[in-house]
């Protein structure tokens, strides 16, 4: 294992700021000193930090208020999950800063559209102004839409993370263009567990029609099962092709193209029998 690689000992952790203290638990949550003007937001134990958990790395020219902002949506989510802090997090840039300047051209020129024609582009709104993406649709006013909108409706991370990215680390020294929201939106599509459906959704397609395993077994060696009155079993087809965008879900926003990590790696692993990461996209 190399140096940075490992675990981060007490001594070298500066804490700036105390976010959250569990109650009856011996964790907190703190904001540390970083490297070049950064801070990282931790998870650890009180007393021997053995065990602590990054949960986002704040840029230099970020505000400290959204590391408050990152400890909300830390704190509501069912699922809380984040790697373990290493050396390296305290010596490098944060997340979206470069070392070495962007390439020429400005990323917000590029455009991206969906299978509905609908485009999208990272654009200058609002006073005070600020760098978030638009959705433009034929004979219709652009709107502004999150990245992770972006994203669903092309059931694909890039190029938004990317353009994002470039954009967020572009701007970092412009006072007059705030990237807070969108910085703050690239961490949380970056760290949530809710992930994109379609490769697996594609995974069970092929199994269905080249390997000729029905919509029912997939579903019963997941463990969804039901019966009809006489008492026989079947999968619970309609549970598999909601969790990958088959159906509409029963909400406004039509079929799904989003799942719960953990029920992408069990449709796989006990359903498909392949592995996880076979059907992730990065």
């Amino acid at each position: 294992m190399n140096a940075p690689d490992r675990p981060v000992q007490p001594h070298a952790m500066r804490v700036r700021a105390l976010l959250h203290r569990y109650d009856g638990s011996d964790r907190e949550i703190v904001l540390l000193e970083g490297a070049r003007g950064s801070r990282l937001i931790v998870d650890r134990s009180i007393p021997d930090d053995g065990a602590a958990r990054l949960l986002a790395h704040l840029a230099e020219d970020e505000p400290d208020a959204n590391a408050r902002l990152v400890v909300s949506d830390y704190l509501a989510a069912s699922c809380r999950r984040c790697r373990a802090l290493r050396l390296a997090d305290l010596r490098s840039f944060a997340e979206g800063t470069s070392p070495t300047p962007p390439p020429a051209g400005s990323p917000r020129a590029a455009v991206v559209a969906d299978r509905s024609g609908a485009r999208y582009r990272l654009g200058v709104t609002g006073k005070p102004a600020e760098l978030r993406w638009l959705r433009e649709s034929p004979g219709a006013p652009a709107v502004r839409v999150s990245a992770r909108e972006v994203v669903a409706a092309l059931e694909d991370y890039e190029p938004v993370l990317a353009l994002t990215r470039a954009a967020v680390s572009s701007l970092r020294s412009d006072r007059g263009v705030s990237i807070a929201t969108l910085a703050l939106e690239l961490r949380r599509l970056e760290a949530s567990p809710i992930v994109l459906n379609r490769r697996l959704r594609e995974a069970v397609l092929e199994a269905v029609a080249a390997r000729g395993i029905s919509m029912s077994s997939i579903a019963i060696a997941c463990g969804r099962m039901k019966r009809d009155p006489r008492g026989n079993g079947s999968g619970e087809t309609s549970w598999l092709a909601r969790r990958v965008g088959l159906i509409p879900d029963g909400t406004a926003s039509g079929r799904n193209p989003w799942v719960h990590s953990d029920t992408l790696a069990l449709i796989a692993r006990d359903g498909l029998g392949i592995a996880p990461r076979e059907v992730e996209l990065g």
